[in-house]
């Protein structure tokens, strides 16, 4: 079993930044893929962005790309999404997951992942 726990969320203007933390209680999360979704209302959760914890490797969707970044710290056992330049489209509830995929994927997929966190509010006024 899995614990995760997201922190970081909050209300930010339009051409701000966030870090989001997941932290793990997991000690060894080395077989696993760390996921970002996010949830707008009324839409689908939606993929971000996930890492693989033992090589690094990372995967976005291409929104993502150019303004989010996901990075690990094995020491802390906490997964980071960095969001920059923040838009209001990018006002969602945001998860982190965690699921053990080949490397063949797919990573966008959420019934790829098995445990994930509460959320963490994102808020991008205009």
């Amino acid at each position: 079993q899995v614990q995760l726990v997201e922190s970081g969320g909050g209300l930010v203007q339009a051409g701000g930044s966030l870090r989001l933390s997941c932290a793990a209680s997991e000690r060894t999360l080395s077989s696993y893929v760390i996921g970002w979704f996010r949830q707008a209302p009324g839409k689908e959760r939606e993929f971000v962005g996930g890492i693989r914890w033992s090589t690094g490797g990372t995967y976005y969707n291409e929104f993502a790309k150019g303004r989010f970044i996901i990075t690990r710290d094995n020491a802390e056992n906490t997964a980071y999404l960095q969001m920059i330049s923040l838009k209001p489209d990018d006002t969602a509830v945001y998860y982190c997951t965690a699921g053990l995929i080949d490397y063949y994927g797919p990573y966008d997929l959420p019934s790829q992942y098995t445990y994930w966190g509460q959320g963490t509010q994102v808020t991008v006024s205009s």
